[in-house]
């Protein structure tokens, strides 16, 4: 059964750092949001029905990454949804009077990916140092741009350096390694991410523009998923046609039936890791009655969901 995020947290607190045997609960991955940059349901919505559903509604993607027993925790992005992300991430944490954060890592410069930075801004919560990690040309956009050369000159962030393919270690047994992606570029390059554990590993890829274009640079997105114990994959679109009037074959998102077609001969072992993220407030996986889901878990796949816990 799925708990509410706020059930999760719940239970993870009654936990303590203890789990079956009285071991202590290691570092672990959580799902914060799963949908694309715009949300769910997206502005200007105004005759969706979730507009008056709270359970109906998704936050943007983001994933936190969290040690109960030490308090510490990093998010991967900072998006719109960031005051509410960064709450259920304090709690599942266990609450530690720490640091608001002990970083973020971005994977580029579109609206749902790093504009919740603004909450760290003097008009907000005023933080001090918060360590952002990205890419040199984020790194760039950060510095050139307000208002968010604003959080570097005020001391609200301290940016840190990503170098693709150099794993950052975090903190014991936990190190988060950035990848290149081929995604639009407008204003920074783009990666994904895979975070390591003592145990388990997850890759995150919330944006990518396809599957082939990697096949074209020598990268197999088949030997990734084997690389790891869980997949957050693109999930943006579910198929051509669920935007009414529009031609979606030029899209830069590979379309979740694709994506099906193209992973149904690895084995099901492979994937049962596979976990579709980024939904766009259109695709009908969404609904969890829907025939979009029921073909993607007749595939041995599935959509991610809020509070899903991955123990690294």
């Amino acid at each position: 059964m799925k708990l509410s995020l706020m059930a999760l947290t719940c239970s993870l607190l009654a936990a303590g750092c203890a789990t079956t045997g009285g071991a202590r609960q290691g570092p672990s991955v959580v799902v914060l949001g799963i949908a694309q940059d715009g949300g769910v349901p997206q502005t200007g919505s105004f005759a969706d029905a979730r507009c008056d559903d709270p359970s109906a509604t998704r936050q943007v993607a983001c994933l936190g990454v969290f040690d109960q027993c030490t308090g510490k925790r990093w998010m991967i992005e900072a998006t719109p949804d960031f005051k509410r992300q960064l709450l259920a991430l304090y709690r599942i944490a266990g609450g530690a009077q720490r640091p608001v954060l002990d970083g973020i890592f971005l994977t580029h410069a579109h609206i749902g990916h790093y504009t919740g930075l603004m909450f760290l801004g003097h008009e907000s919560l005023g933080a001090k140092e918060v360590p952002v990690y990205a890419m040199p040309k984020m790194t760039e956009f950060l510095i050139a741009n307000g208002p968010w050369s604003q959080l570097v000159r005020y001391g609200n962030i301290a940016l840190q350096p990503l170098v693709a393919g150099e794993a950052v270690a975090v903190a014991d047994g936990v190190a988060i390694e950035p990848f290149l992606v081929p995604h639009r570029q407008e204003f920074s390059e783009v990666v994904g991410f895979r975070i390591i554990g003592p145990k388990r590993s997850v890759l995150f890829i919330p944006d990518i523009d396809a599957w082939e274009q990697w096949d074209a640079q020598g990268v197999r997105i088949e030997e990734l998923i084997k690389s790891v114990d869980v997949a957050y994959l693109d999930g943006t679109f579910f198929a051509n046609g669920e935007i009414p009037g529009r031609d979606m074959t030029g899209f830069p998102h590979p379309f979740i039936t694709h994506s099906m077609r193209r992973f149904s001969t690895l084995p099901p072992t492979e994937r049962a890791k596979i976990r579709f993220i980024h939904l766009n407030h259109t695709n009908p996986a969404l609904l969890q009655a829907s025939e979009a889901r029921r073909a993607i878990e007749a595939a041995g796949m599935r959509v991610a969901e809020e509070g899903e816990v991955t123990e690294l």
